[in-house]
């Protein structure tokens, strides 16, 4: 799997990550509307990177083998999330925000996993699968 990564510190590297994401996708032979959810998922991730942890990075790596798709991997050092059923309901928001956040990214994607570590960091990986 080829894989390609963006550090997130500041706000032009959520900017940078969703090109990234992009450009992959498009190699990979999705349409736009796929290329929307793409780059919208990694917003939120690389976001809430940004928002809650300070630094991490975003990870987009082509699946090609029996299947083709496109992974996303969001990781930090952050402060990690205590109770990630209360993150995944819809509407919660600790950021003012509308609190799609990680509802929703689950929503647009074909898989979703969340593994965090309080005090530790958090992982999310998801994949969309090209159709």
């Amino acid at each position: 799997m080829a894989q390609s990564f963006v550090k997130i510190i500041n706000e032009w590297d959520i900017v940078a990550a969703r090109q990234l994401g992009r450009n992959v996708a498009k190699e990979l032979g999705f349409g736009t509307v796929d290329q929307a959810r793409i780059t919208t998922t990694i917003s939120e991730l690389a976001r809430n990177i940004y928002l809650y942890a300070g630094n991490g990075r975003i990870i987009v790596q082509k699946i090609e083998n029996e299947k083709v798709g496109l992974q996303i991997i969001a990781e930090d050092n952050g402060p990690g999330i205590e109770d990630i059923a209360k993150v995944m309901e819809d509407g919660y928001s600790t950021s003012g925000g509308l609190g799609a956040g990680l509802p929703g990214v689950k929503r647009l994607m074909d898989e979703f996993n969340i593994e965090s570590i309080p005090g530790e960091g958090t992982v999310i990986q998801v994949i969309r699968w090209l159709r």
